[in-house]
């Protein structure tokens, strides 16, 4: 990576986007020192303009930024960087110091969460029950959700509509890992079909 720092005066700008939800969640400035320091650490370290020191995200809140990928622009002094927030990016307590959440965002999110309680075994979950009962159990268990979202969609209750397209989508999910799938990979699919 052959970044320019001559630019800006030692300085390059550098755009945190969640490596999840592609939400831009906040612009820093990295001098070669903290570009050096988050590749080693694989935590996300800045030059603080205001503190004229090296600042790693999180050092006082916890609110790490774990680093996934790094990517320069076409003129070499632009960074960005694909992280994963351990809690909230912006001092504000918000996701993102841009605005609270991207459309996008809380599938992925959601999908990171039941990701989460399956790969560490949460024996509390509704979510990782369903999954130990095995493929087929997740696969009826979304042939039912499907059937009400049938059933409500040709009621007037919207309410009731609404909470089963949502326990579908959520049993899909879990289908989703089970068969280990992704969203990004259907994504894909619908993608290369337009």
């Amino acid at each position: 990576m052959n970044i320019d720092f001559t630019k800006g005066n030692g300085l390059v700008p550098v755009v945190i986007q969640n490596n999840i939800t592609l939400q831009v969640l906040m612009l820093g400035y990295m001098n070669e020192e903290a570009l050096a320091k988050t590749q080693k650490e694989g935590k996300v370290t800045f030059f603080s303009r205001t503190k004229n020191r090296l600042w790693t995200k999180g050092e006082e809140s916890g609110n790490f930024l774990w680093v996934n990928d790094i990517q320069i622009d076409c003129d070499n002094d632009t960074l960005l960087i694909k992280a994963t927030p351990e809690g909230p990016t912006c001092h504000k307590g918000t996701t993102s110091c841009f605005a609270e959440e991207t459309s996008k965002g809380f599938l992925y999110e959601l999908e990171s969460i039941i990701s989460d309680r399956i790969d560490n075994d949460v024996e509390t979950s509704y979510t990782n029950k369903l999954f130990k009962r095995g493929i087929n159990k997740v696969a009826q268990k979304v042939g039912e959700e499907a059937v009400e979202v049938v059933i409500e969609a040709k009621d007037n209750n919207d309410e009731l509509f609404k909470n089963e397209a949502a326990d579908l989508l959520y049993h899909y999910l879990i289908l989703l890992k089970a068969k280990g799938f992704a969203l990004v990979d259907i994504e894909s699919v619908l993608k290369g079909r337009s």
